[in-house]
């Protein structure tokens, strides 16, 4: 089955300017003994602490949910882009969803101990503290350590999108926000979903390799029978193709779909990048075609309106194909590689990694696949470079371990929403994390008590790679987003006096429910008590104000476009909403 030469470390990263492998040949798995000691962390950084282990994970209502936005003006923009979501999930918890915010640029350390005063204050009550965190803003706003923290106690995704000049987009912020709230409450018809396999066909050793594997032992573990089988309607394999146009084509399932995708991911070109903006728009592309030039290359221009997996879940392997990072767990050892210039193409390697000084961002693939309202829900992906550690036995390369990636598939498959889905994987993270802590308190020991280490230093650096391979995954998009079907019980629990309002297709008095028409009349009765009421909100009878809040409540638009058509301000507009809750939970307290 393996037609790849053995004991080989591979990389899935392509040069920029000619789309070929920039490690043609791989490394001797005898590179990875020369891995140093990777620095210590603070205390806490890597360790798990998930609370309330006891507690259902995909429970908001147990396990809640809140956002962290950066600190100023660009994270209030950033939280009113998706109101709406916001909304959506203190519906379907049943408490206010309490934003964080932090300041930008925090390391490990820093960020442990934000973890453990702000998120962990011990002055509210645990089963009030959030474990679904969605961060907000590119990696130089809300930072890489901080996810990194975060992700071992919590279930942690990312949302940034980016236009045409590096700054935020709003409007692709709210569009995927809508597209969220738009499968949450109108999930499709299918009880399972689709399971799609691919890996380019472009003759390297690294995605031969993936092929054989990740690629087969997955289909092969998709397809076990037995009482815990993957719970798919069709396992499939996409053929190779020659065009990123005929990739886009094999993948647009009829429902909504998981899918596995292995190949190159674009780096630096020999030349460099021409600016920034050609870096951001392109690193982390993907080299999708076997054959042909750069209709090989899929990339977010591509992405953008194309029809891709609407409503499901994208892991993609491939060199920072979910971003790069401010540097490089990997840059220590292949700088000694390159030094010692045993190994054909390090060097390049090691041209392709951020400089000191360089913006750490999120790839625009990814944004627009969120952005898309024909897109994924989330998308997990590498935010540094990529090697085929993270799918084999450190010691034995030629020895599959698919399972680990296969773990968040069947996860994301069964209904698991996707911060649980990627927790899966990351499992294995703290288990290598936790080999390599032991060898190193052995290695100690033996100094202390001069005896020989019994660590074999090979072994242990090869579990620092895959350490750092492993932890190099990330999710972009809503943790709490999950796949839209009718078996995942998704749609969202909305208090009692919106919930039966949303089902009616007219907004007409007449035409709501009875236990909606109990508010009728109480917005009249307690909203022209508040005297600070503006003038401009005076004409609007208890009918139009209705409007407003049902129309914020739907969830279908951003909250300040609602008070704009209203003649309102934006925190008069919260104020009917918190009045309308309260009048419906009075109303629905008075039934006999």
């Amino acid at each position: 089955m393996l037609d790849v030469a053995p004991r080989t470390l591979e990389l899935l990263l392509a040069d920029a300017g000619d789309l070929r492998p920039t490690l043609a040949s791989g490394l001797p798995e005898i590179a990875a003994g020369k891995a140093p000691q990777p620095e210590k962390t603070p205390r806490g950084v890597d360790a798990l602490s998930l609370e309330m282990p006891d507690a259902d994970p995909n429970d908001l209502a147990l396990q809640r949910w809140s956002v962290i936005a950066p600190e100023g003006a660009a994270g209030d923009r950033a939280l009113e882009a998706i109101a709406p979501l916001l909304r959506l999930r203190e519906a379907e918890q049943g408490a206010k969803v309490v934003p964080f915010r932090v300041k930008p640029g925090m390391g490990m350390a820093e960020s442990a101990r934000w973890k453990n005063d702000v998120l962990r204050d011990e002055r509210v009550p645990e089963a009030e503290r959030p474990r679904y965190l969605l961060l907000l803003g590119d990696l130089d706003e809300v930072s890489a350590e901080l996810q990194h923290v975060l992700a071992n106690g919590s279930f942690v995704g990312r949302l940034h999108v980016a236009g045409a000049d590096g700054k935020p987009d709003l409007d692709g912020y709210a569009a995927y926000a809508d597209k969220v709230v738009r499968w949450a409450r109108e999930p499709t018809g299918a009880e399972q979903p689709d399971a799609l396999f691919f890996v380019a066909n472009d003759g390297s050793d690294a995605t031969r390799l993936g092929h054989s594997l990740l690629i087969e032992p997955c289909l092969l573990m998709a397809q076990r029978p037995g009482r815990r089988r993957f719970p798919a309607a069709n396992v499939l394999e996409v053929p190779g193709t020659d065009t990123a146009a005929e990739f886009l084509g094999g993948v647009n399932a009829a429902r909504p779909s998981v899918l596995l995708s292995v190949s190159h991911g674009l780096g630096r070109p020999r030349g460099g990048w021409a600016s920034d903006h050609h870096q951001r728009a392109l690193q982390g592309a993907l080299v999708v075609g076997g054959q042909g030039g750069s209709e090989r290359l899929l990339t977010a221009e591509m992405m953008q309106n194309a029809s891709f997996l609407p409503g499901g879940l994208w892991f993609c392997l491939a060199c920072f194909g979910a971003g790069t990072p401010k540097e490089s767990a990997f840059y220590a050892w292949l700088s000694l590689l390159a030094r010692e210039g045993a190994f054909d193409g390090v060097q390049r390697v090691l041209e392709s990694l951020p400089r000191a000084g360089e913006r750490p961002f999120l790839a625009a693939l990814p944004q627009a696949a969120l952005r898309n309202p024909e897109g994924p829900l989330a998308v997990i992906g590498h935010l540094d470079l990529a090697w085929t550690y993270g799918f084999t036995d450190p010691n034995r390369m030629t020895q599959s371990r698919a399972s680990r990636i296969f773990s968040s598939l069947q996860a994301a498959a069964r209904g698991s929403r996707a911060g649980v889905a990627l927790d899966a994987l990351m499992r294995s993270y703290r288990e290598v994390n936790d080999e390599l802590l032991s060898g190193y308190h052995a290695e100690e020991d033996a100094r202390v008590w001069n005896r020989p280490s019994p660590v074999e230093p090979v072994k242990r650096s090869s579990a620092f790679m895959l350490r750092n391979d492993l932890r190099g995954y990330v999710l972009l998009g809503d943790p709490a987003a999950r796949l839209p079907l009718m078996a995942s019980g998704v749609q969202a629990r909305l208090p009692l006096e919106a919930s039966e309002v949303l089902r009616t297709t007219a907004m007409q008095p007449e035409k709501l429910p009875e236990k909606a028409m109990l508010t009728r009349g109480l917005l009249d009765e307690i909203l022209p008590q508040r005297e600070s009421m503006p003038a401009r909100s005076a004409g609007h009878d208890a009918a139009k104000r209705e409007e407003a809040v049902i129309a914020v409540l739907r969830g279908d638009e951003a909250p300040r476009a609602i008070a704009e058509r209203y003649g309102v301000s934006r925190a008069e507009l919260d104020r009917w909403v918190e009045v309308y809750r309260e009048a419906g939970r009075s109303a629905v307290g008075k039934l006999p």
